[in-house]
């Protein structure tokens, strides 16, 4: 396969690795499976060009690219339609499309891993067209990421010391939506402090990852907690890593929601695989079954 890695020298855990080396070893192990590479390091700015230009070259199979969620985020979107394979490799903070495609997150053996990986089709969501492949949420997550990007942090534990006074904050001054939910035609009204929307449902017991990235099915999760005691219980939840067993939050599956602001609650955000954007009055969230080719390890028979 011929392979064209984007690094971001300004994302995630690559921020401060040695990248000399980074790109010997991979250069290193991937030609030595038989395999052509070109790598390329580039910063923040640079990213989605380097991006787009390796899905539309012609000559290549597979666009590798590391970076954190936004790194991310911009390949899917490059790669998507043009027939070729993204790989991930997994240097942000969490990691989520990666642990779902079983990719390790250690960089050395995702490295590995990709040597010997196969082409799978697994889903992509959309959300007013725009693809996503992990989460797509309003509300509290939102603010939370709005408040943790005031923040200043230079490293991956600086992000999550901001992360946990972000959620604090959060917590003191939760927001609060009028919504309507359309899932696949049946409507649901609620005032809400978060909804979330995930590429296939979460697996339980774990990180907010997809069990299963080919499930073909939307996740949606709604908490109405506003109360200090059911916010604390719901993040307790959270951090117990219950996503459908949270007595705060209702789950639903759907093919499509449509999402709709029903009165003006001010300035909103939304999330979308953790970059924020102005929330639309209307958002039409949709899955595509095996709409993303990836380059991921082989699977076992069992697998």
């Amino acid at each position: 396969m011929r392979f064209a890695a984007i690094l971001n020298k300004d994302g995630g855990t690559l921020k401060t690795a040695d990248l000399d080396a980074l790109t010997e070893r991979m250069r290193t192990r991937l030609e030595g499976a038989g395999h052509d590479v070109d790598i390329k390091l580039v910063d923040g700015q640079g990213v989605v060009k380097a991006l787009s230009d390796a899905a539309a070259n012609p000559d290549v199979d597979v666009v590798l690219a590391g970076g954190g969620d936004g790194t991310v985020s911009a390949a899917v979107g490059c790669v998507l339609g043009t027939g070729k394979a993204l790989a991930v490799l997994p240097a942000g903070t969490m990691n989520l499309f990666a642990r779902s495609l079983e990719i390790p997150v250690a960089i050395d053996a995702a490295i590995d891993a990709f040597a010997d990986g196969e082409v799978r089709e697994v889903d992509v969501a959309t959300a007013n067209g725009k693809p996503f492949v992990h989460q797509f949420s309003i509300g509290m997550h939102a603010k939370m990421v709005h408040l943790r990007d005031k923040m200043e942090f230079a490293s991956r534990l600086g992000k999550m010391r901001a992360s946990v006074k972000a959620t604090y904050f959060t917590f003191l001054n939760p927001p609060s939506l009028d919504v309507a939910l359309d899932l696949d035609g049946r409507e649901v009204r609620q005032r809400v402090t978060a909804v979330g929307v995930t590429n296939n449902l979460l697996k339980e017991g774990a990180l907010p990852f997809a069990a299963k990235p080919d499930g073909g099915v939307l996740g949606v999760y709604v908490t109405q907690a506003r109360r200090r005691p059911e916010l604390l219980s719901f993040f307790l939840n959270l951090l117990r890593r219950r996503w459908r067993h949270n007595p705060h939050v209702d789950v639903f599956e759907a093919k499509q929601v449509t999402l709709t602001v029903l009165a003006d609650s001010g300035r909103q955000r939304s999330v979308m695989d953790g970059e924020l954007s102005a929330l639309e009055k209307r958002t039409v969230i949709e899955i595509r079954p095996r709409g993303l080719k990836v380059w991921a390890p082989k699977r076992t028979p069992q697998g």
